[in-house]
């Protein structure tokens, strides 16, 4: 954790994302009014001081929608990311460790996934579900655990030629033992960086979706649905466009920000690296 708060990058990351999160989990206290409330005399104000992010074409404070937006942007990416994230240790786990016919069936899972656009599989099952909030984590998470597969499959290849394995294999240690107790353990870097990176994408995709129609519908503000309402207006309420895209620009900034600060930080072959360059 020192290392990682000492690198700038991971420090920013830290910041914008600890920022969002506070807003968003505060964001009944924070928000000035009700972010569902109509208000037919405030349609399509410009930002000022009594709405800093200006109204919509219903007369709703642009500003507590984006508080309220936050939330589900983040829940979705995080909960869709963590659904990822156990399909893959698990998938990695096995095919790394067991290597064989079941390294093959899985790998060969994991490139037939790959090979189709994730974005278009995410739309073609959305259009057959109701859309919600719980089938787009769901949905997303579903099509997105490919990569941390094979991140983990080859840091168990890696391992499983190690020392400390073989020692522990060699003393009686049972196939759980070594997955859970030594290798898991020493596979979480790359988990923990592809994670973070992951929760960035998960937000792009369901601001995307929730753009086109088919992610949180309406009353419930997101950023994508504040920006589907911002298009129609663009000529001359560019506030509607404007602030929802700065906050998906800066959330996915910090997220990258923080995920590029940690493998830097937690990687002890680039800590190495580093320290020598500098001697």
């Amino acid at each position: 954790m020192k290392r990682a708060l000492s690198n700038p990058l991971a420090l920013a990351g830290f910041i914008i994302i600890a920022t969002i999160m506070l807003l968003a989990v505060f964001a009944p206290l924070v928000a000035p009014y009700d972010p569902d409330s109509i208000d037919v005399k405030a349609i399509l104000l410009p930002p000022s001081a009594q709405h800093w992010m200006g109204t919509d074409g219903l007369g709703r404070d642009v500003f507590s929608r984006m508080l309220f937006g936050a939330r589900i942007s983040l829940m979705v990416g995080i909960v869709a990311v963590g659904i990822a994230t156990a399909i893959g240790i698990v998938l990695g786990s096995i095919s790394g460790y067991y290597r064989g016919w079941v390294d093959v069936f899985i790998m060969r899972l994991v490139d037939v996934m790959l090979s189709i656009p994730t974005f278009f599989l995410i739309l073609a099952v959305i259009a057959f579900l109701t859309p919600s909030i719980w089938n787009i984590m769901i949905v997303i998470g579903l099509t997105s655990w490919m990569g941390v597969t094979r991140l983990v499959r080859a840091e168990f290849l890696s391992l499983r030629g190690r020392e400390f394995v073989m020692a522990s294999e060699t003393l009686g240690a049972r196939d759980g033992r070594l997955i859970f107790r030594h290798m898991l353990p020493n596979s979480l870097t790359p988990i923990i960086v592809s994670s973070v990176l992951g929760v960035a994408s998960a937000v792009l995709v369901e601001s995307g979706l929730s753009f086109l129609g088919l992610g949180v519908q309406a009353p419930q503000a997101s950023w994508g649905n504040i920006l589907t309402d911002g298009k129609e207006y663009i000529e001359f309420a560019w506030w509607l466009s404007l602030f929802p895209g700065l906050a998906i620009l800066i959330t996915v900034l910090g997220y990258n920000l923080l995920g590029e600060g940690l493998r830097d930080a937690l990687d002890p072959r680039t800590t190495t690296i580093s320290s020598i360059a500098k001697k």
